[in-house]
């Protein structure tokens, strides 16, 4: 911390003495340290290694129509204020979520993903039940 102010005290100092505006200058000589530091790599993310490079895989393919479904669900669902339209969409969001657990018990072998999503499917229905009987306040 104290080598920083110090470089920038040096910074400030080299920059009046040269007449400029010592802010101004520790500001360009910052941008001029990160370019020069950006590297290729750093400079422009790239997002291909979280996409499958072979398209969708099987497991991908199995959640596709539900996942489909509460994306439109959502899209579509609305409401005159903020509360209403997130209760609206959080329904279609839930009830993505229990499709996509029923996908789960329907495939899965495995006993842990298994009890997950029964798990999900539990409290997300619970859930949607009490946000359907939601009234906003004052009325």
């Amino acid at each position: 911390m104290r080598a920083a102010l110090g470089l920038t005290l040096l910074m400030m100092l080299a920059a009046c003495e040269g007449g400029g505006d010592p802010v101004q200058q520790a500001l360009r000589d910052t941008a001029a340290a990160n370019h020069s530091a950006a590297t290729p790599e750093t400079a422009e993310v790239d997002h291909s290694a979280h996409a499958p490079a072979s398209g969708p895989t099987p497991g991908d393919r199995a959640f596709a129509a539900s996942e489909a479904a509460m994306h439109a669900g959502m899209a579509t669902a609305s409401g005159e204020t903020i509360d209403e339209a997130y209760i609206a969409k959080m329904i279609e969001h839930h009830r993505g979520a229990v499709a996509m657990a029923d996908v789960a018990l329907a495939r899965s072998t495995d006993p842990e993903v298994r009890r997950m999503a029964q798990g999900v499917k539990d409290a997300q229905t619970r859930e949607i039940a009490e946000m359907q009987v939601w009234k906003p306040a004052g009325r």
